[in-house]
């Protein structure tokens, strides 16, 4: 698919999606929908590890274009309704069942609908420049994009009320305080997220690997610990059998059984398996 309305690349696991109609703030339309959901359908075929949903220009994203749904006088009224279902809803939720982790780098404006796709990302960084405002009042309507469900839980009811009845703007150093995003940061910086977002990656894929070597090595372990417990069991029994019947050629013939099923068993488990067996059993 050839995009028009929005920017997308894929590399060393970075996937960045930029919402690209900076004329328009970025503003929402059928197309850029349609876009949008073929863009991240493309994330597990091309190895993406992290995504990066961006703006272009001086705006994360106005919401919708109004102008993508004008009627000609006397025309039909648009379904609002029917694109929320159809777009908005799917849109959302695809962005909370990725699995991988989603990043708002909101620059600018992030207004309606805009807004709420930042908040629905798992981690949102803000430049100073930035303002979150909901704006639906102004057209009598609720918040759509998940807002209604995002806001309570992430700012409380009464600071949700507030933005939603009032339509106030919020500041990103205002939104980091309240706890609405992650991180206010300084305009130039806000470029470098994505490369900070891989970098701590990279950190914990290296602490992952190795707790996972760690791990097979004691399961490894734990099996060998088993199996030499399996065949020294029988052995130890037969030492016990002669030793109580006081037959001393039998208890020595046992015991010298008993020391080669401890080498050969030994000789295939791990250095800590042995010392481990070995001090639990006294010998």
């Amino acid at each position: 698919m050839t995009y028009t309305s929005i920017l997308y690349s894929c590399v060393d696991g970075i996937a960045r999606l930029t919402l690209h109609r900076p004329d328009k703030l970025n503003a929402f339309t059928v197309q850029m929908h349609g876009e949008v959901r073929d863009a991240l359908a493309r994330l597990g075929s091309d190895g993406a590890r992290v995504l990066v949903l961006t703006g272009s220009g001086r705006g994360f994203c106005a919401g919708q274009d109004l102008g993508d749904r004008a009627v000609a006088p006397g025309g039909t009224p648009v379904d609002l309704g029917e694109s929320i279902a159809r777009d908005y809803a799917p849109l959302v939720r695809t962005l909370r069942n990725l699995r991988l982790p989603v990043l708002a780098a909101v620059n600018g404006v992030a207004a309606g609908a805009g807004a709420n796709l930042a908040l629905a990302c798992d981690v949102v960084v803000a430049a100073r420049s930035a303002v979150f405002v909901q704006g639906f009042n102004k057209l009598g309507l609720v918040p759509d994009c998940g807002g209604t469900w995002l806001l309570p839980r992430l700012v409380g009811n009464a600071r949700a009320l507030g933005v939603t009845l009032l339509g106030d703007k919020v500041s990103g150093e205002q939104a980091a305080a309240w706890g609405l995003i992650w991180q206010c940061v300084d305009d130039a910086l806000l470029a470098d997220v994505a490369k900070q977002t891989k970098e701590r990656e990279k950190a914990l894929q290296s602490q992952l690997s190795s707790q996972a070597a760690d791990i097979d090595q004691l399961r490894k372990d734990r099996d060998d610990l088993a199996s030499f417990y399996r065949q020294t069991d029988a052995a130890v029994a037969a030492v016990r059998v002669a030793f109580d019947s006081g037959d001393w050629p039998k208890t020595q013939a046992a015991v010298g059984s008993l020391r080669q099923v401890l080498a050969k068993a030994s000789a295939s488990a791990s250095e800590s398996v042995r010392s481990r067996a070995l001090a639990e059993a006294n010998l």
